[in-house]
């Protein structure tokens, strides 16, 4: 038996391109072969049968050149073995090479920035024929193959053509349609085979299922461009950012236990983030994931929206509805690490690929993932063409990065002997840091008014200021240190809080380093963390008073601000992401009432300057008293950049009354409460100032004016000059 015949029976062979299809013959004839295990016969529409190559399931015909007459790629006719019945075909190795020169030069360069364009499935047309052209980077392999129902998963019957050293191979294969399911089998060179879904898929099956499928090329017609063209112009830096954190699986739930769609989203979470006066929601991360449990965190489809919640349209509809309504969207995105399913990233090829092959920086022991190999230009390609791909195809606002710190340290959660330095001896990540700014660049670049935010823990300086200054690029930084010092306050019981002042106070000392966003997320209300109101001291009347209270020191506090889904009515269970929330809650006051706090809060920090126009400049923040601890007492003033546009804060983190308490104030005239959360609204006692306060001219704390108030218990009032 020939040697390329055998090969190809066998599946084995490096290039089936090289003896299917056409191929001259010595007398200047011209041959087609098709390789179809599953035919008894084939013939060629027009020319009679082709002729069954002795011992294998290659058939061949010698016809004419091709011209009009006998076109390049002709219609073929085969007979199922089994149940004898004729079906239409066109032979897929008569078509030439689709992914251009250019494109592969720039996957190698780790600079093709839609790589997502090239890679993966694309349903199209080529030279008037119907089909999917599909494409896929495996390096150093000895097939790869297409697999599915069409080709009853057998690796031989479409195996693909590799482009040269790139590492890339592809093939049009006509006739598959969109939806059709499929996956690669790989031939390594350790004669494995692997069998993996799409890493550029955009498109999965209902998770159990790990198959990719064809996707349908977008029809959605989008209704946002004033929005995308107004977010060019967005001055985050001074604009209000309240942002609602949602896992859009458990927010609510059927009674029978199925998801809400995008589409129900869209009827239900948009009217309600609406109505509580948010600016953003955040949605932890929709990529295509196998586990519930992993809230979205391990991720096995970067470029599929989950099937949970309907098609890519779908959820593009979604944000597009966020969009007219005033709400824009950020996204979870998870660049850190993956899991180590074996159908998905893991040793694509039977060996380490898009992980770092040395375990010592290419595997997260604590969390049992693995780590991209940030040095290596096709992955780093891999990650920022995805991040770009969920801001161009999606119209995302925003991407929070998750984990920030695992990608910055060599030695993260690794003790002594468990890490390898850089090549300074350090513990730099040298290449994640590289990639990080590069992301950044990129997406800033395309995308001006689109924000990236760290979720980084530790010290790492300059988080959030520009690459070429030395920072690392990010818009902003979630301050872990704030939320850290205030939960741990907030939870002392408030005879004790005398002893622990400055965990109030000490984040003044670093508030202005970065750009920093308050989160209070869903890391705080799970792991027997507890939910927020649970986290509260006192009794019942006091745990709702305390979260009054805390969540108005949020939104004095500059900074952007994040809450949790759940966190807003006063959930007391934890987060349970099987669960949807506890909404037969907002039915007894109490929580109702602690809404329209967070309601009112939303629309003071939005609608008052004061609040927000230097949320990352000390200019926007003055101590009145910061000092008052024996009486667990702060008092400041929140400035916009107006001189005149000032407002008085004062709050009072014990439960005691606090009558003819006096603070200096900056402006002579009068003060009137714009907030009491203390007010019986919002379930409190009515303890205040019957709305106005008169000015003194009694010099105090600097001030060459003073007035006198009453601190209701457990309390903050936000004051107003008039």
């Amino acid at each position: 038996m020939n040697e390329n015949l055998r090969r190809i029976q066998q599946g084995t062979h490096h290039d089936p391109f090289d003896w299917l299809g056409w191929h001259p013959l010595p007398d200047g004839g011209q041959v087609l072969r098709t390789f179809m295990p599953a035919a008894e016969a084939v013939e060629v529409v027009g020319h009679g049968l082709m002729t069954r190559l002795e011992g294998t399931d290659c058939f061949e015909a010698r016809l004419p050149s091709p011209t009009d007459s006998a076109p390049s790629h002709p219609a073929l006719r085969w007979q199922d073995k089994q149940a004898g019945n004729w079906h239409d075909a066109v032979c897929p190795y008569t078509f030439p090479p689709q992914v251009g020169d250019l494109d592969l030069h720039l996957l190698g360069q780790g600079r093709h920035h839609h790589a997502w364009k090239v890679l993966g499935s694309h349903f199209t047309s080529v030279d008037g024929v119907i089909g999917t052209l599909f494409a896929v980077w495996a390096p150093a392999v000895k097939r790869v193959s297409v697999i599915g129902d069409f080709n009853a998963w057998d690796g031989r019957r479409h195996p693909m053509r590799v482009r040269g050293d790139s590492g890339v191979w592809e093939i049009f294969i006509p006739g598959i349609a969109v939806g059709t399911s499929y996956k690669y089998e790989i031939l390594n060179r350790h004669d494995a085979i692997v069998v993996k879904t799409d890493p550029y898929a955009q498109q999965m099956f209902m998770r159990p299922e790990t198959t990719s499928r064809v996707p349908t090329d977008t029809l959605y017609f989008w209704q946002d461009s004033a929005w995308i063209a107004a977010r060019e112009q967005f001055d985050w830096q001074h604009q209000p950012m309240s942002v609602y954190e949602l896992h859009p699986g458990s927010w609510r739930k059927h009674p029978d236990g199925r998801f809400y769609s995008w589409v129900e989203l869209t009827e239900t979470l948009i009217p309600y983030v609406t109505d509580l006066n948010y600016t953003h929601i955040e949605l932890m991360p929709v990529a295509e994931h196998p586990l519930d449990e992993s809230w979205g965190y391990q991720v096995s489809g970067y470029y599929a929206p989950t099937a949970r919640y309907g098609t890519p349209d779908d959820f593009r509809a979604f944000v597009d509805a966020c969009h007219v309504a005033g709400i824009g969207v950020l996204l979870d995105w998870v660049p850190a690490h993956f899991p180590k399913d074996d159908f998905a990233l893991a040793k694509f090829t039977g060996e380490p690929l898009y992980e770092h092959a040395d375990p010592r920086r290419g595997e997260h022991q604590d969390w049992g993932t693995l780590i991209f190999d940030f040095g290596r230009n096709e992955v780093k390609n891999f990650l920022i063409s995805n991040a770009l791909y969920w801001i161009d195809e999606f119209h995302i606002d925003g991407l929070r990065v998750d984990a920030v710190a695992s990608m910055l340290y060599l030695d993260y959660s690794r003790k002594a002997g468990e890490w390898l330095p850089n090549q300074y001896g350090g513990r730099e990540n040298i290449e994640a840091i590289a990639f990080l700014r590069e992301m950044n660049t990129v997406v800033h670049g395309y995308f001006p008014g689109v924000l990236t935010i760290a979720e980084e823990s530790t010290s790492w300086p300059a988080v959030s200021r520009p690459v070429e200054i030395g920072g690392l690029g990010f818009s902003m930084k979630w301050n872990m240190g704030w939320m850290n010092d205030n939960l741990k306050y907030i939870e002392q019981n408030p005879v004790h809080r005398k002893y622990h002042h400055n965990l109030l106070t000490f984040s003044q000392i670093y508030a202005y380093s970065e750009n920093f966003v308050l989160p209070l997320s869903h890391d705080e209300v799970v792991h027997l963390k507890r939910s927020m109101l649970d986290k509260m001291p006192g009794d019942y009347w006091q745990a709702f008073a305390n979260l009054r209270l805390f969540y108005a020191w949020h939104y004095a506090h500059p900074g952007k601000k994040l809450l949790f889904m759940g966190s807003e009515f006063g959930q007391w269970a934890e987060w349970n992401v099987k669960k949807e929330l506890d909404w037969a809650l907002v039915s007894f006051p109490a929580h109702d009432s602690l809404r329209h706090v967070l309601r009112d809060l939303n629309r003071l920090y939005r609608d008052l300057p004061a609040l927000h126009h230097y949320d990352f400049d000390g200019r926007g923040f003055q101590w009145i008293d910061c000092h008052d601890s024996d009486q667990s007492v702060l008092s400041l003033i929140r400035q916009g950049e107006n001189p005149d546009d000032k407002l008085i804060i004062l709050l009072n983190f014990t439960p005691v009354p606090r009558y003819a308490y006096r603070i200096g104030v900056p402006a002579a005239g009068h003060y009137r409460e714009v907030l009491n959360t203390d007010s019986e609204y919002y379930g409190g006692s009515n303890c205040g100032n019957a709305g106005m306060i008169p000015v003194q001219p009694h010099a105090w704390m600097g001030f060459e004016h003073s007035v006198e108030v009453t601190l209701p218990p457990l309390a903050a009032l936000f004051l107003q000059a008039c």
